[in-house]
C-alpha cells in the first residue's frame, strides 16, 4: 500500500472510533436525525476499517516471524518460520487487494441502494425497444446478484417497449456496481420493423440515483403541488376509472416525478416521493461541489448519439464501454445480465477519476 492509502485508513479508523463514542452518548441516542446519520456513516466505514485492523494485526505477526529468523534458532523451527512467513505475505497480499477495492468504491454514497431510471432517446419505437432491453439487463443483473428488484413506474409503448421505465435495486454494493452506468447508451441493430436491412441507430439514456433517507432531504408540504389523475395503462378494470396516479412537483427545483403503476394513490405517492428524494439529494450533492445544473442533464446530457457511453452492436455481437475503450464480443451475454467483467473494468479504471455527475 502506499503512504497516502495508509494515511487515508488511519483516519477512517480514527472516524471510526470517534463515532463509536457519539453513538452512546445520550443526546446523540435522542436526536433521531443524528443517531441515523452516525449509525449510517459507521456502518459505510465498518468494512475498511476491519480490513484495516486485520491488515496490521498480520503486519505484527511478520515482524515477529522475521524476529525469530534472525535469532539463532534450530534450522527445523527457521523452516516452519518461512512457510508462516509465506502464509502471511500471500495473506496481506489478499487484504491489500480487498482495501484497494474499498478504496476505489468507498464514498458517502457507496453502500445506498439505488433507483435506476431508463428513458428512450434518439430513434423513436426502436429506441423505447432498447429501453426494454436495457431492462431486462438490469433484472437479470440483481438476479444473479442476489439483489431485491421493485418495479415504480414505466410508460409501455404498442410493441413492447418502454418511453420510460424506473425501478430501485436493494442489495449489497449495488451502487458501487452501476454507478457508472449513467449517461447515454447506443444500439446499432437491425430493426423488426426495417424491411431494407438497414443497420438502425438509437439510444436510451439511464440515470443511477443514490436512495436518499427522509432525514437527509428537507422536504416541506408548501414546496409540493401534489396532483392526481387517471392512470393510462395497456387493461385492467382499474385503468381509467379512479384518479390513481400522482404528480408530484417540488416547486422551488421543478423538479417533476409521477407514478400510476399502483392501484392506491397512496402508494403512488410513497413511490414518487422515494424519486423525488433521490433527486434532491443528488442536486445538493452537486450543488455542494458547485456545479450547480439539473441532475439528469449533469449525468445524460442530451440523448444524442454523439455523446453515447456505450454502443451495443448487435451485427458484430460487440459492446463497447468508450471511457475505458473496452470491447467484448459477448453482447448477448452481457444482455442477458453477465456484467460482471464490464462493471469490475469499470470500477478499477474509473474509480480513482472524477465522473460527470458522480462525486
Amino acid at each position: 500500500m502506499n503512504e497516502q492509502e495508509i494515511i487515508k485508513l488511519k483516519k477512517m479508523e480514527e472516524r471510526y472510533e470517534e463515532l463509536t463514542g457519539l453513538l452512546s452518548r445520550p443526546e446523540v441516542l435522542l436526536d433521531r436525525k443524528l443517531l441515523s446519520k452516525y449509525n449510517r456513516e459507521r456502518k459505510e466505514l465498518e468494512e475498511g476499517v476491519q480490513l484495516w485492523r486485520e491488515y496490521k494485526k498480520s503486519q505484527e505477526e511478520m515482524k515477529k516471524i522475521e524476529e525469530l529468523l534472525l535469532d539463532d534458532q534450530e534450522e527445523e523451527i527457521k523452516e516452519l518460520a518461512r512457510e508462516e512467513k509465506d502464509r502471511l505475505k500471500k495473506k496481506m497480499g489478499k487484504i491489500e487487494e480487498e482495501i484497494s477495492r474499498f478504496l476505489v468504491s468507498e464514498d458517502e454514497h457507496s453502500h445506498r441502494n439505488i433507483i435506476v431510471e431508463i428513458r428512450a432517446g434518439a430513434g423513436g419505437e426502436e429506441a423505447a425497444l432498447f429501453v426494454a432491453d436495457l431492462y431486462k439487463m438490469y433484472a437479470r443483473l440483481a438476479e444473479r446478484k442476489g439483489w431485491r428488484m421493485e418495479n415504480i413506474h414505466f410508460h409501455p409503448t404498442d410493441m413492447g417497449g418502454f418511453k420510460e421505465a424506473i425501478f430501485a435495486l436493494e442489495g449489497k454494493d449495488v451502487f458501487s456496481n452501476l454507478r457508472y452506468e449513467s449517461g447515454v447508451h447506443r444500439v446499432q441493430r437491425i430493426p423488426v420493423t426495417e424491411s431494407s436491412g438497414r443497420i438502425h441507430t438509437s439510444t436510451a439514456t439511464v440515470a443511477v440515483l443514490p436512495e436518499a433517507q427522509e432525514v437527509e432531504v428537507e422536504i416541506k408540504p408548501e414546496d409540493l403541488l401534489i396532483e392526481t389523475f387517471r392512470s393510462r395503462g395497456a387493461g385492467g378494470q382499474h385503468v381509467n376509472v379512479t384518479d390513481s396516479a400522482v404528480r408530484i412537483t417540488h416547486l422551488p427545483t421543478g423538479i417533476v416525478v409521477q407514478c400510476q403503476d399502483e392501484r392506491s394513490q397512496h402508494q403512488n405517492k410513497a413511490r414518487a416521493m422515494r424519486i423525488l428524494r433521490a433527486k434532491l439529494l443528488q442536486r445538493k450533492k452537486i450543488e455542494q461541489q458547485n456545479e450547480i445544473s439539473k441532475q439528469r442533464k449533469v449525468q445524460i446530457k442530451r440523448a444524442e448519439r454523439s455523446e453515447r457511453i456505450r454502443t451495443y452492436n448487435f451485427p458484430q455481437n460487440r459492446v463497447t464501454d468508450h471511457r475505458i475503450h473496452l470491447t467484448l464480443y459477448n453482447l448477448e451475454d452481457i444482455l442477458n445480465g453477465e456484467m460482471e467483467e464490464l462493471l469490475e473494468s469499470l470500477k478499477k479504471e474509473l474509480g480513482g477519476r472524477k465522473i460527470v455527475g458522480d462525486g
